[in-house]
């Protein structure tokens, strides 16, 4: 047998499935899989010239953390503009923006993200609530739950849009009375009509911040990410990336499909799922039946406060349908973006309908799930969908008292019932936790957290949204161990500390199953590997 590669030891083996930790104190990579489990004085023996031999200190050693819901290419470039997502007021942003002003070269365009709706209270969310700071720069503002962007008059001038437009999908240009528009786009197709006009970084510039951010990422603990979106040039990225030898987390890739998609475009869908390369695949398709709550654009059952959500961003429904059940018997697992109830009702009926999910061998998803039924709850199980979900968007956009914008759309019969995920566990659904980064920051340990406290994480001592709602520290790291493997149908190479298996590994100071969930965010993150390469190494090891 070769010489191992890689060789751990020292350390307490954590085995996600049961809780309980293996006998094992170290372990040898060969190949990028795990080649022998043992002590440390069995494994140690078997290191060679050129094997890497790491003593971990006691450190607790889990399969390596997975995102179920990410975006790093998208997020990486969103995320070079103005930080506003921990501005509490509308004077908090328009302090920010001065300052950013301040900064602005001639001809520059002002970029921010991270806008939460909650900022302007009762007002509508429109440019004129950040006058005067904005009047004169082209600005574009992406709210937090990036399928809406504040752009200012000037950003509307030079894109030449100066009224409404009509579009293929749920999207707006928001206009006032007269037919003025507000500043505010709702959803992709609005959006890019502003996007377009503004200066775009040079590609060296953009594989740069996407190696970066998957350093971070790497460093936070990751080993892998379930990326739900595949735009532009993402493809020839993620390959130049994995060709360096700095791609740094394992991505399981699903281009988007939109409303429109023929049967070309489906069968390109199909054919694409063999793009990949040692360390990225494309691995499934990403679909969108609502919006957002926040922006009005979700699909509810019944309409919100203000007379919204009531429509589906698949202007025919039926149309989606014939879409999923021609993926599903291509073998494609979608991973569909459902919001509110209507648009997860849907989603279900129509695996349902291609033939049911997880028994036919095609693991289908619903992303986000933020309010459903009883009746929705448990036909996830009955259908083997899997259910993915991002619970620190309940932690840092909602209020137990349903004082947010979100709650208060919805009503309190709705608001009682966020993120769901205790219920759907309890229903036998397989929960895959994720960020949905930018959206929400992507270190795991927080994410893990907020499955478990629900508060705000700026302020722990607030109330949780729906404690009922919690999962346990156990069942958080299965979320994002166990459970994102199954789904990616890799259950037999990952997710289990095991000969055989992949070595992306995570090791930490503590015990992430045990530690209290307000102390978990601050557990060090001591070695991460991804194949046998270490990603990322602390200080103390």
């Amino acid at each position: 047998m070769p010489n191992p590669h890689l060789v751990l030891h020292n350390a307490r083996f954590l085995d996600p499935a049961t809780g309980g930790f293996l006998p094992h104190t170290a372990l040898a990579v060969t190949d990028g899989v795990i080649s022998a489990l043992g002590d440390d004085r069995e494994v140690r023996a078997v290191a060679g010239n050129g094997t890497v031999t790491v003593d971990l200190k006691g450190a607790v050693v889990t399969p390596g953390l997975v995102d179920g819901h990410l975006h790093p290419v998208h997020g990486a470039e969103l995320t070079a503009g103005v930080d506003l997502s921990r501005c509490l007021t509308l004077d908090d942003v328009r302090r920010e923006l001065a300052h950013a002003k301040r900064e602005l070269t001639d001809g520059s365009w002002l970029h921010a993200w991270g806008l939460d709706p909650n900022v302007f209270g009762e007002r509508d969310v429109a440019a004129d609530a950040l006058a005067p700071v904005l009047d004169d720069v082209p600005a574009l503002l992406q709210l937090f739950d990036a399928h809406s962007m504040l752009a200012s008059p000037r950003a509307l001038e030079l894109a030449g849009v100066d009224g409404p437009r009509v579009f293929d999908q749920a999207a707006e240009v928001v206009c006032d009375a007269e037919g003025r528009p507000t500043g505010l786009l709702l959803e992709d197709a609005a959006c890019e009509l502003v996007e377009r006009a503004a200066p775009r970084p040079g590609r060296a510039e953009r594989r740069e911040r996407v190696a970066r951010t998957l350093r971070e990422m790497a460093a936070s603990g990751l080993t892998g990410g379930h990326a739900m979106d595949a735009g532009g040039d993402s493809l020839e990225l993620y390959g130049e990336l994995d060709t360096a030898g700095e791609l740094t987390v394992r991505l399981r890739v699903a281009p988007w499909c939109q409303p429109g998609a023929d049967a070309d475009a489906v069968r390109e869908l199909v054919q694409l799922q063999a793009r990949g390369g040692k360390l990225w695949s494309v691995d499934g398709v990403k679909l969108f039946m609502d919006g957002t709550i926040d922006n009005g654009t979700a699909w509810l059952e019944r309409p919100d406060c203000h007379g919204e959500s009531t429509h589906a961003f698949w202007p025919e429904p039926a149309a989606y349908t014939e879409v999923v059940g021609a993926l599903h018997r291509a073998g494609v697992p979608t991973a569909t973006h459902a919001i509110g109830d209507a648009a997860v009702r849907h989603a279900l009926d129509s695996v349902e309908k291609a033939g049911g999910g997880a028994p036919s061998g095609v693991r289908h998803r619903v992303e986000h799930i933020e309010t459903v039924p009883d009746d929705t709850v448990r036909r996830f199980a009955e259908l083997g969908v899997i259910a993915s979900m991002q619970p620190t968007h309940c932690c840092e956009f909602t209020r137990a008292d349903h004082s947010d914008n979100w709650s208060r759309r919805l009503g309190e019969e709705r608001a009682g019932r966020a993120w769901r995920c205790r219920d759907l566990w309890d229903a036998g659904a397989t929960v895959v936790l994720g960020s949905d980064w930018p959206i929400a920051p992507y270190p795991p340990l927080g994410v893990m957290a907020g499955a478990r406290h629900r508060r705000p994480s700026r302020d722990l001592s607030l109330p949780p949204h729906g404690i009922e709602q919690a999962l346990t520290g156990l069942e958080a790291l299965r979320a994002m161990t166990v459970n994102a493997a199954y789904a990616a149908g890799e259950e037999r190479v990952a997710g289990r500390i095991a000969v055989g298996y992949r070595a992306d590994l995570t090791a930490f100071g503590a015990d992430p199953a045990t530690v209290p969930a307000t102390e978990l965010p601050d557990v060090p993150v001591r070695l991460t590997v991804l194949g046998g390469r270490v990603t990322h190494r602390g200080e103390d090891v």
